[in-house]
């Protein structure tokens, strides 16, 4: 049982887990200091929360409409390429947001090339700006996690039931029926409610595409209210509604997330004798291809323009690409120094309450957290200089959740299988660790790393609250590159964000692997 696995327990997990605790409770505390409740909303604001909402459903909705076709095509056919296409449906979760952003305006911006085709052919343009602009993004972003939903699910199906089917002699009609319906009815709501968590707390998409008054999200809404008109009192009183509107609708996801369950197969080749037809391969081809087309052209766009931007990226570019580094460098040791303890003690407790923890600091918001750090901190000391720390420090915990959904299994795992050689040994504390734990979770370990370097290396959020200009990280430089209309230079650090990105996910995530098995 996993309570018998004792050779990793000790203070150090409750402490990590106090750890996280602290910093979002003092946060919310240095919020309660400034807001004043009796002020109430004005129109500005509770248009920002109308935005927030209308986006976040919409992106949701959308999101998931396309994933159903795009996941149905991938699940029916095998072809060339197909499990490089499912691999790189993971990259947008690590493309570093701005930079994301770049791309799509180089596809569907004013001057893109979608517009350049639609003026070709004498049709109206299209404005990237706005709720559709941020929706689009949104999309982008999104449709590749609902994709990955559905077709895990849809393979899920055992191989048993489609040869029943084609037994039966089941028109396409009645498989979709009785075969994927039921199975789009399980999975759908969980998967649309997720993407609408997640949009909740947009920020880098609004500032870059929306910003006007029609078009700001709660998050983009404290950073004005916090930069500039200083207004804390107001950036408190929106910062409790978001943690009330992300928190609510995090728990009433993971309320509604059903587990995928189908009765297990006999492993056998899955064959889909329902989808042989020459219209629905040419259905399946065409969604396959408009699905790919979307997100791919974004990400060879970046690279196409980076490549031209390169030389004309100012001097200070590589001082912030620097900057970047060194936060993600420090995230990564933060999220280890907590992630590593607090997994070790979740995957000794029969339930995994103590997971929630990890969720505190997704649920809170990355600017709900720095505008009350900043509350706390500004009669002290001048936040300014603790402007990277304190980057590093967020980024460790927004990356939290996803380190426990990750290390936890393959360490209670580890626990159970080797509880009593452990015990046996003697083997406790650090010396579990190095000797027991360690090595059988590499993989995972480094998994983790490199996905929070990638995060933290590509964040464009709580530093825009602190920053002056000698402690810009890259993203912001290259929103500021953007801002002043230097798309070429801001291409190029495009590029060597994109890099440092996949580098850093690389290196950590091979480094985690290497002779693992040895």
């Amino acid at each position: 049982m996993a309570q018998r696995a004792q050779p990793i327990i000790g203070k150090t997990g409750i402490i990590a887990g106090g750890f996280v605790v602290a910093v979002v409770l003092l946060a919310f505390i240095g919020i309660a200091v400034r807001a004043d409740v009796g002020r109430g909303f004005g129109p500005a604001e509770w248009a920002a929360i109308r935005f927030t909402l209308v986006q976040s459903a919409l992106s949701a909705l959308i999101s998931v409409a396309c994933a159903i076709p795009l996941a149905r095509a991938l699940a029916r056919r095998r072809f060339l390429g197909r499990g490089f296409l499912i691999t790189l449906l993971g990259a947008p979760f690590i493309l570093p947001v701005i930079v994301a952003v770049l791309g799509l305006l180089t596809v569907f911006g004013r001057s893109g090339w979608v517009n350049v085709v639609l003026e070709a052919v004498g049709l109206p343009t299209l404005s990237i700006y706005g709720l559709h602009g941020v929706v689009l993004a949104h999309v982008f972003f999104n449709l590749p996690l609902a994709t990955r939903l559905l077709l895990q699910g849809w393979q899920s199906i055992p191989a048993e039931r489609f040869r029943l089917a084609a037994q039966l002699n089941l028109p396409p009609k009645m498989v979709q029926r009785t075969l994927e319906l039921p199975l789009l009815l399980q999975i759908v709501p969980g998967a649309a409610a997720l993407v609408f968590v997640i949009c909740l707390t947009s920020f880098a998409v609004a500032l870059t595409l929306g910003g006007g008054p029609r078009a700001t999200t709660i998050e983009l809404a404290i950073y004005q209210a916090f930069r500039f008109d200083f207004d804390l009192s107001r950036a408190a009183l929106l910062s409790f509604v978001q943690l009330f509107l992300a928190g609510g609708a995090a728990l009433i996801a993971l309320w509604i997330i059903p587990d995928i369950a189908m009765s297990a197969g006999l492993d056998r080749e899955l064959r889909r004798w329902d989808a042989r037809g020459g219209f629905q391969r040419v259905q399946d081809a065409a969604v396959i291809a408009l699905g790919s087309a979307f997100l791919l052209l974004p990400l060879f766009a970046i690279v196409l323009a980076g490549l031209y931007g390169l030389p004309q990226m100012p001097i200070g570019v590589w001082k912030t690409a620097g900057n970047s580094l060194g936060v993600a460098v420090l995230s990564i040791a933060v999220l280890l120094a907590v992630a590593l303890p607090m997994a070790g003690w979740i995957s000794t407790r029969r339930a995994g309450g103590a997971e929630a923890i990890g969720l505190i600091g997704l649920s809170a918001s990355p600017l709900m957290i720095g505008t009350g750090w900043f509350i706390l901190i500004n009669p002290v000391a001048d936040p300014v200089p603790l402007a990277l720390p304190v980057t590093a420090l967020i980024n460790a915990l927004m990356a939290l959740p996803f380190a426990l959904r990750i290390l936890v299994p393959p360490m209670r795992d580890v626990l159970n299988t080797f509880d009593r050689l452990s015990r046996s040994l003697g083997l406790r504390g650090w010396t579990a660790w190095r000797w027991l734990v360690i090595p059988r979770l590499r993989a995972q370990i480094g998994f983790t790393a490199g996905l929070t370097g990638a995060l933290s290396v590509g964040d464009l959020g709580v530093i825009a609250l602190f920053a002056d200009p000698d402690r810009a990280t890259l993203p912001l430089q290259m929103y500021r590159l953007m801002g002043a209309y230097r798309t070429e230079a801001a291409a190029g650090a495009a590029l060597v964000l994109l890099a440092m990105a996949l580098g850093l996910f690389w290196l950590c995530d091979k480094g985690g692997r290497w002779r693992a098995e040895a």
